[in-house]
């Protein structure tokens, strides 16, 4: 109850320059404790976001799964349906939405690192207006989902159905702008733990409804779709409720008529980050798509579907690490601490390389029965076996980039970073496992030059990092921080 104003609005957790001052009064311990100590106490703090991310990525993941896996009990037709509305339509709107709420990240990051607390609802407000209107506008995907598909070459019956589904699933699309931006806003206050717990909740009352639409209710493939709807609404209601109802009381000081300025700009940072990462989303998905017109058996397209379902689960991990280090940069360079982001970033690059070669290992010791966990195929298990190398690296390259992706979400390079994926993503990559590909190296050749692609994004993201100059940085930050506050006062 005496708690000072100041005291209020310390950070939950000290960042490094406050650790610094830490460290210092404890001078007679020897130089190398105190570099263990501070590579453990940034650790905590990436793992405080990390862990909550990941869990909360599985757990939505698994949502569409389920429900795939429901709609399977109905018929190849619904499962078809069901498919490709999630992993098509869905996947191109949640990628885009997905990438434009990383501008909230980055916003609200260097706003709490600034302890700037009264801008972060109003940078959430900002976001849902943009991302809402955006969400608008990608609507005829939707609507006219089975004419696009009949075009694209898709059989009618196939396509129909997917349309219907997909006109059912709306409700669902218009949930991303409040369910990624509530995330961010709760993430970069480091109060994740609540992430967590509604994901939890939200996951399985979509298991509990999933049952009861379909075996119960029986209302065939538009009850499945509308479990999605129920699921996702009842997360974003949780999440809402805990902003606006004494969760945040420093951050949330109710609507204001501030989030209608500035949104031209917003809408420049948020586009860029949507287009960032849509990019790196659809890009290995690409391999699926471009092997189907290299007359490859059916057998190798089903190995490839199940390597890139892998690699989907796993790439939740990388993700998770993105959004934590965004936040930790974001924060860092909000208190104008220019150290602390580079110690931060080394960290956060260890610690997810360590997770990679996890990953890679259990890929390179358990190649020969990776795909029994799918198909008791046997020619798609020796074709799986004969693409777990290139699984594996992968795997092992996709634990540094999206680190990389975290730091410019930090320090809001976005549109620099959209820019490199398109150079090394489909200028190199692509064009170049093509090539591979029609030299009878088939889809090996393919996904050899889609890797390439990924290393060379890998590395002009590590050179961009290692040359900036985070004082300067740190600065602008702080600039932006100040100009915005002054505005809102």
């Amino acid at each position: 109850m005496g708690t000072t104003q100041q005291e209020q609005e310390e950070p939950l957790i000290l960042s490094t320059t406050d650790q610094s001052r830490h460290f210092h009064r404890q001078q007679q311990e020897p130089e190398e404790t105190n570099l263990i100590s501070k590579i453990w106490f940034e650790t905590k703090k990436l793992w405080l976001v990390a862990g909550p991310s990941i869990f909360s990525r599985l757990a939505m993941f698994s949502m569409t799964v389920i429900t795939q896996a429901f709609a399977g009990h109905l018929g190849d037709l619904n499962l078809a349906a069901i498919s490709i509305a999630t992993t098509v339509i869905i996947a191109i709107t949640f990628g885009f939405l997905l990438g434009m709420a990383s501008a909230l990240e980055t916003l609200c990051g260097q706003a709490y690192g600034a302890k700037q607390h009264q801008m972060l609802g109003i940078y959430m407000q900002r976001s849902w207006i943009v991302l809402f209107i955006c969400s608008i506008l990608l609507l005829p995907l939707f609507i006219y989902a089975a004419p696009i598909l009949k075009l694209i070459g898709q059989p009618t019956n196939v396509a129909d159905q997917t349309g219907l589904v997909a006109v059912w699933l709306i409700p669902f699309h218009l949930s991303f702008p409040f369910q990624f931006t509530l995330q961010r806003f709760l993430q970069s206050q480091l109060k994740t733990a609540v992430i967590a717990w509604v994901s939890a909740i939200a996951l399985a009352v979509h298991v509990l409804v999933s049952w009861a639409f379909v075996y119960k209710l029986r209302v065939g493939i538009v009850g499945t779709a509308i479990t999605l709807d129920i699921s996702w609404w009842l997360s974003v209601l949780g999440l809402f409720l805990y902003a606006v109802c004494g969760g945040c009381p420093l951050s949330w000081n109710g609507f204001s008529s501030q989030a209608f300025v500035g949104l031209w700009d917003f809408f420049k940072l948020s586009l860029a980050s949507g287009v960032m990462l849509l990019l790196e989303n659809f890009y290995y998905r690409i391999l699926i798509i471009v092997s189907g017109y290299l007359h490859n058996t059916e057998i190798a397209i089903d190995a490839l579907s199940i390597c890139i379902s892998i690699f989907g689960w796993e790439s939740m991990i990388p993700l998770g690490f993105l959004a934590a280090t965004g936040v930790r940069v974001a924060n860092e360079l909000g208190a104008g601490n220019a150290k602390g982001v580079k110690f931060a970033t080394i960290v956060s690059v260890i610690t997810s390389l360590a997770v990679g070669f996890f990953f890679w290992s259990i890929i390179m010791g358990f190649h020969e029965k990776l795909a029994m966990i799918f198909t008791s195929s046997s020619p798609v298990i020796t074709m799986v076996n004969k693409f777990s190398t290139l699984l594996a690296f992968t795997v092992l390259l996709n634990c540094i980039q999206p680190v990389l992706s975290g730091v410019a979400v930090g320090s809001g390079w976005q549109a620099v970073v959209a820019f490199v994926n398109i150079g090394s993503y489909y200028i190199v990559g692509v064009p170049l496992g093509i090539f591979l590909g029609l030299l009878q190296f088939g889809i090996t050749g393919i996904w050899a030059g889609m890797i390439c692609g990924t290393v060379v994004q890998t590395l002009i993201l590590t050179i961009i990092t290692m040359k900036c100059k985070w004082e300067i940085e740190a600065q602008k930050a702080q600039m932006h921080i100040s100009n915005d506050t002054a505005s809102y006062l």
